[in-house]
């Protein structure tokens, strides 16, 4: 079959042929279209394909795409451009873009055939305790670990990026903040995805005076769209870091304002804690699918250890054959998603507090066992499922973007201050929001948080540790070569999420802007439902209750911003629609 590459070239060569060469090429060009038209039908559209080995970025939010980009055409490689765009999302997406949250990166090194992740995760404060949360009648105060300044974990996003750069990037921090910078001080027009999101958070962020002064107009109104947001705190903030490095935020001034914020209202994070907050480099999560390496995060992650571990139970089914999303696909992602789920509930927590059993979760042989336990014709109640013994022992309001160079380096990054706006709290005087992450952790162990996830003892709140995550940025390779860069936000589906855009490429053979725009399912084991998107067929649904789901149709989940590089090199962005700023560009 013809490439686009090819009828560009015959293009090109028109364009300067002689009268005889002419007809040749146009002949040529007649005869290519039929061709050209029948591979698109065939394939679909591939959204923003590149050239091989050039470079890609997909990112929420077109200016950190297009300040990214640029990075990319100078030279730079993966780690900058990713740096870049970090930072501008945290000027130009406040409600999930940040410095004041964490996350975590994964990097794939193709030349020398290395994966690596960094941990950047938010971390306790020294004074948390077990029990903080806990009203005088032993329940979870739900305003207390989630609208509170006690709510915010240490942030960990300045020093992540900034090691990330140190040790893998070819720029300097100051340069990468400078598109981010600029954006602050300058201002950017407002889109609509702003203003709506400002609008939803209105009543929260207007008990705040610090968030009332930066995201409403002086005399109380909204922004709406086109009008220009500017931030000069932030801006202070950022310049302060890109002179300073990242002792210009856990330390001085910056350092300074968010202790006198903590001390506004019972927070407990002192100089003390963000001068020692360190981010970690950690082994990934490593395993196979149908002769795919897929790499994903590591714990205090959730969400690399699950998604091999359903992978692994999902290999022993024919689900090429059964269909995309058909009802006996879904049906069998459902059983081995409530599987895992159950064991998140017992096993997972940071790594470097409790022992997680990371060898057995992501064995073939354990995913073996819990296939075995799986009726093909009918769901498993989940309350019959508890989690299983996987021996031997070892946001919804989130931000994924995926970037790859002409070097063949690919990173894929997750972060967040967990819910949309975090704790609505604004550092007065710094310009950025507070996260509200400590809700991540089992506040009561074996009680819901926000998204419904059931937690225990390992993930119990310790002084210093960091809370489980299901962000999952993750990394496939094939025969040694990148192939999928891939994640996305949305709390307990990032895993599922994730998954689904795998699945959808690998088993379903989807390019990859179809893969990322195919409706979803979820199942966490708890609540006992299947939830899905717009877009699955009402038989199907029909045929999931007869086999004894429950089946709730639920507003959109996550937001995957993707790469694919197809086997030519040729690189393909998929940028996720269900976020009216997603933006996909190569060159």
């Amino acid at each position: 079959m013809l490439k686009v590459r090819a009828i560009r070239s015959l293009i090109k060569q028109s364009t300067a042929a002689s009268p005889g060469r002419l007809l040749t090429l146009l002949t040529a060009l007649f005869v290519a279209a039929p061709l050209l038209a029948r591979e698109a039908i065939l394939e679909g559209d591939r959204a923003v394909p590149t050239e091989a080995r050039n470079g890609m970025v997909v990112t929420s939010h077109y200016l950190a795409t297009d300040e990214a980009l640029k990075v990319l055409e100078q030279g730079g490689n993966a780690v900058d451009a990713a740096v870049t765009a970090a930072f501008a999302l945290a000027v130009t997406q406040p409600r999930s873009g940040n410095i004041g949250g964490g996350g975590f990166m994964l990097i794939s090194f193709e030349q020398r055939d290395e994966v690596v992740a960094i941990d950047y995760r938010e971390k306790a404060p020294a004074a948390a305790s077990r029990d903080m949360f806990l009203g005088t009648d032993g329940n979870v105060d739900e305003a207390l670990s989630r609208y509170s300044r006690k709510s915010a974990g240490v942030p960990g996003t300045v020093a992540g990026l900034a090691l990330a750069l140190e040790r893998y990037g070819t720029i300097s921090l100051a340069k990468a903040l400078e598109p981010a910078i600029r954006l602050a001080q300058e201002g950017f027009r407002v889109p609509p995805r702003f203003s709506d999101g400002i609008e939803n958070a209105a009543d929260r962020m207007r008990q705040h005076e610090s968030s009332r002064k930066v995201f409403f107009k002086p005399d109380g109104s909204s922004y709406e769209p086109g009008d220009l947001f500017v931030q000069k705190d932030l801006a202070a903030t950022l310049r302060r870091i890109a002179e300073q490095g990242s002792r210009g935020f856990y330390e001085g001034r910056t350092a300074d304002l968010i202790v006198e914020e903590m001390q506004r209202g019972g927070g407990l994070i002192t100089l003390e804690d963000l001068k020692s907050y360190r981010p970690v480099v950690r082994r990934p999560v490593h395993g196979s699918y149908r002769g795919y390496d897929i790499y994903s995060m590591s714990p205090p992650s959730s969400g690399g250890a699950h998604i091999v571990q359903i992978l692994n139970i999902l290999e022993g089914f024919p689900v090429a054959s059964t269909g995309h999303n058909s009802a006996a696909t879904i049906h069998l992602m459902a059983e081995a998603m409530k599987r895992a789920y159950a064991d998140r509930s017992k096993y997972l927590g940071d790594s470097d507090f409790v022992q997680v059993p990371i060898k057995g979760l992501t064995s073939k042989a354990y995913a073996e066992k819990l296939r075995g336990s799986i009726n093909q014709e009918r769901a498993s109640a989940s309350a019959t499922l508890l989690p299983d013994n996987p021996v031997p022992y070892e946001s919804n309001e989130t931000t994924h973007f995926s970037v790859m160079d002409r070097f063949g380096n690919a990173v894929s990054n997750t972060y967040t201050i967990n819910f949309s706006y975090g704790s609505h709290i604004l550092v007065d005087g710094a310009g950025f929001l507070l996260n509200n992450e400590m809700d991540d952790f089992s506040a009561k162990p074996g009680v819901a948080n926000a998204y419904g996830l059931i937690g225990g003892d390992a993930n119990s709140i310790e002084p210093n540790k960091r809370m489980l995550s299901s962000m999952s940025p993750t990394i496939v390779k094939r025969a040694g070569k990148n192939f999928l860069i891939t994640g996305s936000p949305g709390g307990s589906r990032i895993i599922t999420t994730t998954l689904q855009v795998l699945m959808n490429v690998i088993d379903h053979r989807l390019n990859i802007q179809a893969a990322v725009n195919a409706p979803r399912v979820h199942h966490q084991w708890l609540p006992d439902e299947i939830r899905i998107e717009e877009g699955i067929s009402p038989d199907t649904v029909r045929l999931l209750e007869q086999m004894g789901h429950t089946v709730t149709r639920r507003p959109a989940m996550g937001a995957s911003q993707s790469i694919m590089v197809d086997a030519d090199g040729t690189l393909y962005g998929g940028a996720d629609p269900r976020l009216s700023t997603s933006s996909a560009r190569g060159f």
